[in-house]
């Protein structure tokens, strides 16, 4: 059986995924036809319900319960892992966030729904890939970036500022961990199945683990323009044992992001006894 599968090329995916794709499981006869995209494009499917099973932004999944449900492997939580907001300029007096172009990854994004937490009133965004951001801010198309992924570990040397640790913020204001990109499959795959790939991604993250930090061919392909040095620092960042099991923790770490979402969308209708597998 053949189902398709999307997950992002940064090195995070691909070292959790690399031994259930490229046969170092074994997969009970399951096969899976691999889509690699950036995050953005992974949402937008995800609400057109394109893939069996795909990575989104926890940002997006108040939009997809009806046809996805939420996996316990695979995903990125965690505390000091969110999005920052940088600038060519420390904010001062003369200027407020809130008056200013932001640059943002994408409408869907959980780290779209941190900065609107932080900054409720600031309505002039861009939104924009992932990758594209830095450099918006340096030309100065925008004012101001939110940066996640490889970016975190650049931005500095790019002579950029981090205003806000937005994770930061939504640790201090919340007391859970950052809920970032979580594994979600189709609900008409039916229980069974969708437990069985969750098994298999388990069983693909702890393999990972087991051979770290020796770095696969398949995480290096496909990230050619990180250095190992930063590739296994967006892997120590991002995976880890929310990655293994989402856990108690976790799943309190998914749903009050969804009470979150509710806040900034009071139109949107959550059942929230219907997220996990």
């Amino acid at each position: 059986m053949k189902l398709t599968l999307g997950f992002s090329p940064c090195p995070n995916d691909t070292f959790i995924f690399d031994a259930l794709v490229n046969g170092k499981i074994e997969t009970d006869g399951l096969e899976f036809d691999v889509q690699l995209e950036d995050v953005q494009t992974l949402n937008e499917w995800a609400k057109a319900g394109n893939l069996d099973v795909s990575k989104i932004s926890y940002g997006v999944l108040p939009l997809v319960l009806n046809n996805y449900v939420t996996l316990n492997s695979g995903g990125a939580l965690g505390k000091g892992v969110g999005p920052l907001l940088i600038s060519k300029w420390a904010v001062g007096s003369q200027w407020s966030i809130d008056d200013k172009t932001i640059a943002v990854p994408g409408v869907n994004t959980t780290a779209h729904m941190l900065f609107s937490l932080a900054f409720p009133n600031a309505n002039n965004k861009q939104f924009l890939v992932f990758n594209q951001i830095e450099d918006a801010v340096l030309s100065g198309k925008v004012d101001a970036g939110v940066i996640i992924h490889e970016n975190r570990f650049t931005y500095q040397d790019k002579g950029l500022i981090k205003l806000m640790d937005l994770g930061e913020y939504w640790e201090q204001q919340l007391q859970v961990p950052i809920p970032l990109g979580g594994i979600i499959a189709k609900r008409g795959l039916g229980n069974n199945l969708a437990k069985k790939i969750d098994s298999l991604i388990k069983q693909s993250v702890e393999y990972a683990f087991a051979n770290y930090p020796k770095l696969t061919d398949y995480t290096r392909q496909h990230s050619q323009e990180m250095s190992e040095f930063v590739m296994r620092q967006h892997i120590d960042l991002y995976v880890n044992n929310y990655s293994i099991s989402l856990g108690d923790e976790g799943k309190k770490a998914v749903t009050t992001m969804l009470d979150v979402y509710r806040q900034l969308h009071p139109e949107t209708s959550i059942d929230k006894q219907n997220i996990f597998l």
